[in-house]
């Protein structure tokens, strides 16, 4: 997963709190918020996976996220 998938799959499974979770939750299996994970180089699919887990996501929402349609040719 990369930051940008990341950043598309926090928006669409929390649409107008995705900001406020990543910049105020701290990610008790990271002992940080989102951002600050970001920010200090911890693979977006780790912050995904325990922002998930934080925030009760369940597990069918959680794998797979954050890409894009591939392009029909």
């Amino acid at each position: 997963m990369r930051r940008s998938e990341f950043l598309r799959a926090v928006d669409d499974e929390f649409g107008g709190r995705a900001d406020s979770l990543t910049y105020d939750l701290i990610l008790g299996s990271l002992g940080m918020t989102a951002r600050e994970a970001l920010d200090a180089g911890v693979p977006p699919r780790d912050i995904w996976l325990a922002l998930c887990s934080e925030t009760d996501v369940p597990a069918i929402r959680r794998y797979g996220v954050g890409r894009l349609d591939p392009r029909e040719r």
